[in-house]
């Protein structure tokens, strides 16, 4: 703790962060799920923005490099997100730690964007513009650098349990960056689009770097020490190898409903689904505070799971209600076509909601006790089941497709939750800061 400041840093034992507030769970959830409204609320008005200053085709090519940029993101973390969060290093080796994984990530999506790049020729003739400009190529492959850091830096803000710097950054800085640059990139085409969501990843980045550096002490460590990082090399793959699979039919069913119903329902199943995963995020964000809640007192296991329960009903359940009598017209707002096609296919993704708060809740417990084998398992379970019946059921129609969703979740958020509550409900504690390592050079207050 700085005697100036008062504020905690990371370099500082982490016996000194604790300032329980009451409710410090709910807290956390709170600025995680505003922080993911917020993001929602500006994404919407920047693709209408962008819908009016951009032609169709230029959009389509445009989100199809964004969504590139954030799946190479996606791979390129590795799982060290969740393990920033569920094992912080001694603290004498914390800013070690993160600097590490920044390194790591960095490396690791430039060698995946650059391998986009050249493989372009056999899966985006259309994106080979990209590829042709030296410009063009490194930025894109920056970009996917810094998707990835942005994520990785949220999950520094989780561990140090100050969220509400995700709701500033996501939320705020980068929201805000993203709807101010498509009028300035206009001129580039398509891959001005492309530029706006770079430039506010890279907005996000700068500004999560310089809280990092004023608010938690972080400073860039390139020494060797014990980060913990290889050590939980296990965790990271387990997270990743889970991750992984829950993405799978999030990829797949949107080629499935194409394949076997044609575009136009391919693209009812589209905006449905991404009107119904803000209702999943909800779940994401209670169960990424549990884990940095239980991870700073392991003690309050079995507490924080009880809890993270009680704040999921209260939040899900009149969420999906709500959402599920007014689909109508939420999708009244996409157009007619919409709500006459896709409004039962929401309902349906709405009750699913519900299975993947179930499958989220017990996972991220899974992740706690340190029960990585069940925790793939289920990201197995959930993916077989899920792909294996929208496969099945894709010629009884678009209804059916979003079932194969709700029971693939079901089944595998029932095989989590019995895997945990057969388990030893106590997680490994927290490693135990070295001496020599607490006061280290520049680590100490």
């Amino acid at each position: 703790m700085s005697a100036s400041t008062g504020k905690p840093r990371i370099g500082a034992d982490r016996g000194s962060w604790r300032t329980w507030r009451p409710d410090q769970l709910v807290r956390s959830s709170f600025f995680l799920i505003a922080a993911s409204a917020v993001m929602a609320g500006l994404g919407f008005v920047f693709w209408v923005l962008v819908a009016r200053l951009y032609t169709p085709a230029q959009v389509g090519v445009a989100t199809t490099l964004i969504s590139a940029t954030e799946l190479i993101a996606f791979f390129s973390l590795f799982g060290l997100n969740s393990t920033l969060i569920r094992f912080l290093a001694p603290p004498g080796a914390r800013n070690a730690q993160i600097t590490q994984a920044l390194a790591l990530v960095s490396l690791a999506a430039c060698l995946l964007g650059a391998a986009y790049l050249l493989g372009l020729p056999w899966y985006g003739q259309d994106l080979l513009f990209v590829r042709a400009d030296l410009v063009m190529s490194a930025s894109f492959v920056v970009f996917c650098v810094l998707s990835a850091l942005n994520q990785l830096t949220d999950a520094v803000f989780i561990g140090a349990r100050i969220p509400q710097y995700n709701m500033l950054v996501d939320g705020g800085i980068q929201g805000l960056t993203k709807i101010a640059l498509p009028v300035v990139l206009v001129g580039f085409g398509a891959y001005g689009i492309v530029g706006a969501a770079g430039g506010a990843y890279a907005a996000a980045v700068l500004a999560s770097l310089i809280f990092m550096w004023r608010r938690l002490g972080f400073r860039f460590d390139a020494r060797r020490r014990r980060s913990h990082l290889l050590v939980r090399a296990g965790f990271s793959a387990a997270s990743y190898a889970f991750s992984a699979c829950t993405l799978l039919p999030i990829l797949a069913i949107p080629l499935i409903a194409l394949h076997w119903l044609g575009p136009a329902a391919a693209g009812y199943y589209f905006v449905a689904f991404q009107i119904a995963n803000l209702l999943n995020t909800l779940s994401d964000n209670v169960g990424e505070a549990t884990l940095a809640e239980a991870t700073y007192d392991p003690s309050r296991f079995t507490e924080m799971l009880r809890r993270s329960a009680v704040i999921l009903a209260a939040v899900q359940i009149p969420a999906s209600v709500v959402l599920a009598a007014g689909s109508g017209l939420v999708l009244l707002l996409f157009g007619g076509a919409y709500a006459a096609h896709a409004r039962t296919l929401l309902v349906v993704l709405t009750l699913g909601a519900l299975g993947f708060a179930l499958r989220t809740w017990a996972s991220f417990g899974l992740k706690l006790a340190g029960r990585l084998v069940h925790l793939v398992l289920s990201g197995v379970l959930f993916s077989g089941v899920t792909i294996g019946l929208a496969v099945t059921w894709a010629h009884r129609g678009l209804v059916w497709i979003g079932w194969a969703w709700c029971v693939g979740n079901l089944v595998s958020g029932v095989y989590a939750a019995v895997a945990l509550l057969a388990g030893n409900h106590t997680p490994a504690p927290r490693p135990t800061p070295a001496p020599e390592l607490a006061t280290s050079r520049g680590d100490h207050p």
